[in-house]
């Protein structure tokens, strides 16, 4: 494989190609400058006893034949672009969160992965969370009965420090503000539980305290499902002074669940008819927000290619989430309810100030 973007998210694919060093090779690193690529490739020479070889442009490893997959962990706004030469390249695709930030953007890379026969993955780790897999056992044995509704909440901080690392955070052609960027795990769990297939949004954005972006650092969404369900979402990067909780509950007729901790690792509520608490109530939070979830993802995503069959998170899942996100902002925008398929992107948001009062 090849690693294409060694910024800050690429130490979890660092460690995922460690933790998985008997399915995957790491053979090319890439990124546009060349110090963070060099970078990466020591950390495999030393981890592993090889180093891979370094690129500034990642057009010139796509011609590599010995290449059977990348990993694109670069700006949000360059998936899409990145992913499609990729694929025209006949490689398979692992991309990160958003794997795109429009819907036709995201139904082109869904075609083309299944018109030349490649796997498109996306890393909405968060999945493979120990108590995220056990409430998703709950979900798919029925064990709730009718589930009446359910809620995210994503309460971080996002500092001016954190958006000056990197000029393309916070604007709506690279990135979109707190729901695309920071709350997209959170709903893609959300959506997971809830059915997938939503029928229509209400949302309102704002932008409190980083007037310094384009985009919002604080949304709020209500989704209701084909299945009757409700989801209610909440983002923001405005807590003080530091990451507060992201937690997921899930309301049904005869169960009750809240995972919660810096990021849905922890069961924090867990009743079922007969059933009070669960093992997983003493998990410690994880060192990042990211937590370890890109092991598993690639274990699966190297394994969908070996053995011929779809990864777990694919493009079509990849894509509700954003989609989702995708129709908040539209909402927002015209201060309706929305419904879905949503026709929508990023770009449309240009032009609308931070100030606006959606």
């Amino acid at each position: 494989m090849a690693l294409i973007g060694c910024g800050r998210i690429s130490s979890k694919h660092l460690e995922a190609i460690f933790e998985n060093k008997d399915l995957v090779k790491l053979v090319a690193c890439c990124d546009l400058i060349p110090q963070r690529a060099e970078i990466a490739a020591e950390k495999v020479e030393k981890t592993l006893g090889y180093k891979p070889e370094v690129y500034t442009d990642f057009r010139k490893l796509l011609k590599r034949e010995d290449i059977d997959f990348v990993a694109i962990a670069t700006p949000s706004g360059s998936h899409y672009e990145i992913s499609i030469e990729a694929m025209e390249h006949s490689k398979n695709v692992l991309v990160e969160k958003p794997m795109a930030l429009s819907t036709d953007h995201m139904n082109h890379m869904i075609e083309l992965s299944k018109r030349k026969n490649l796997k498109l993955g996306v890393c909405f780790q968060n999945r493979f969370n120990p108590p995220i897999q056990e409430l998703r056992k709950k979900i798919e044995t029925g064990q709730f009965g009718r589930i009446f509704y359910g809620t995210i909440s994503v309460r971080w901080n996002r500092n001016k420090e954190y958006y000056q690392q990197a000029p393309w955070r916070g604007t709506w052609e690279q990135d979109g503000g707190v729901l695309m960027n920071q709350s997209t795990h959170g709903i893609d769990l959300l959506q997971w539980m809830l059915g997938g297939k939503p029928k229509k949004v209400f949302a309102l954005i704002k932008n409190f305290n980083h007037p310094y972006i384009e985009a919002e650092d604080f949304g709020v969404g209500i989704v209701e499902f084909e299945s009757g369900a409700v989801g209610i979402i909440e983002g923001t990067s405005n807590v003080f002074d530091k990451n507060l909780e992201e937690s997921l509950a899930i309301f049904g007729e005869f169960g009750t669940v809240k995972i919660g901790g810096l990021a849905v690792n922890r069961v924090e509520a867990w009743r079922f008819v007969g059933e009070e608490g669960h093992p997983f109530m003493n998990l410690p939070d994880p060192d990042t927000v990211y937590g370890k979830g890109h092991i598993p993802l690639y274990r699966d995503f190297c394994l969908s290619i070996i053995e011929g069959r779809e990864p777990l998170v694919n493009g079509e899942e990849g894509r509700k989430a954003v989609e989702i996100v995708l129709g908040i902002y539209k909402s927002a925008l015209e201060n309706k309810w929305v419904e879905f398929p949503v026709n929508f992107s990023t770009d449309q948001m240009k032009g609308v100030l931070w100030a606006k009062d959606f």
